[in-house]
């Protein structure tokens, strides 16, 4: 195989590690377990399907995930309670991984939502090697890209070297991990993260704006914050909005174990172990984001007022919209 041929292979592997991991067609299996020793929330014995959602209980929580044959990661966020005994209401506000390996018998499914749009958080280089969504017709993705702070180049340089000795001096140590808490920080600091989901907010918050999806790549690390930041500013809980972050590691879980046996089974990595920070969603990279903003802004309310530039009105629309 040739030099270039290597280097591509070695990308498109990557699609799904920086920020979200290898796309996600690669996975049999759907539903995936959560993965040993993963920083992810247990789900309960009562796990049941019901039509096109698998509902998965976590403690109180409902998680309701689409399953597809093309990503493991598909979501409504509906269901969570809020603090003043209202119900975030389903059908509106989906968070996912890459669509662009979804399979016809995927994309009816998908139909069947009444998307009226798409967000997607990925950078150009990840949408290159990756692939564009995949969306019913009359879809076209918005594409707002949130920094990884290099991340991903990072990666295809490690994985590609084929370098044990690289590979360790660039992610081991705690380099990795270090490497997520700052990605997580730049979605507090950075304007133009800020301007993204603030956009995005925006979108879901319009009264004429039908049913709307966002993603990245995994649909764990920006879409987890995207996330993480709709269900505070619609008063669920904390505790409630960190459990649906943490979840990804149950959906993601199988799937990512697959692709570290690939990447040893190829001679690309010897420890292919050294991912698994970048592969996980973590309670310390969730705490590194709000601590940030605490810092910049002194409470959440401040970043969504300050941060986010969101006034009271579009504040009030987002609750109209979708708590019942």
């Amino acid at each position: 195989m040739s030099r270039a041929r290597i280097r591509l292979a070695s990308a498109v592997l990557l699609s799904a590690l920086a920020i979200g991991t290898v796309p996600a067609h690669a996975s049999a299996g759907r539903q995936a377990p959560a993965a040993s020793g993963s920083a992810s929330v247990s789900a309960s014995a009562s796990d049941r399907a019901d039509g096109r959602q698998n509902h998965r209980r976590y403690g109180a929580e409902t998680i309701r995930q689409i399953p597809l044959q093309g990503a493991v990661n598909l979501r409504d966020l509906g269901g969570y309670s809020t603090y003043t005994g209202g119900r975030v209401r389903q059908g509106l506000v989906y968070r996912s991984d890459a669509l662009g390996k979804l399979t016809e018998a995927d994309i009816t499914t998908v139909s069947g939502l009444g998307l009226t749009k798409v967000v997607d958080f990925r950078i150009p280089m990840e949408v290159q090697y990756d692939g564009a969504d995949r969306l019913p017709s009359g879809l076209t993705p918005t594409s707002r890209a949130v920094s990884d702070l290099g991340l991903y180049g990072t990666l295809v340089a490690a994985i590609s070297s084929g370098d044990p000795v690289k590979q360790e001096q660039m992610l081991g140590g705690g380099r990795a991990e270090a490497y997520m808490r700052d990605i997580y920080r730049t979605f507090v600091t950075s304007p133009e993260n800020r301007a993204q989901f603030a956009a995005t907010l925006r979108d879901i918050a319009a009264g004429g704006q039908g049913p709307l999806l966002y993603h990245c790549t995994s649909g764990k690390d920006r879409t987890g914050w995207m996330s993480y930041v709709l269900l505070r500013a619609l008063g669920v809980p904390e505790g409630s909005a960190a459990r649906d972050y943490l979840a990804s590691n149950t959906y993601r879980g199988a799937y990512d174990a697959k692709v570290r046996e690939g990447l040893k089974l190829s001679g690309r990595m010897q420890n292919p172990d050294l991912l698994i920070p970048l592969q996980e969603v973590r309670q310390d990279y969730l705490d590194a984001a709000t601590a940030q903003l605490a810092a910049d802004y002194g409470s959440f309310y401040g970043y969504l007022t300050q941060g986010l530039g969101l006034d009271l009105r579009v504040l009030a629309d987002l609750q109209k919209k979708l708590v019942r």
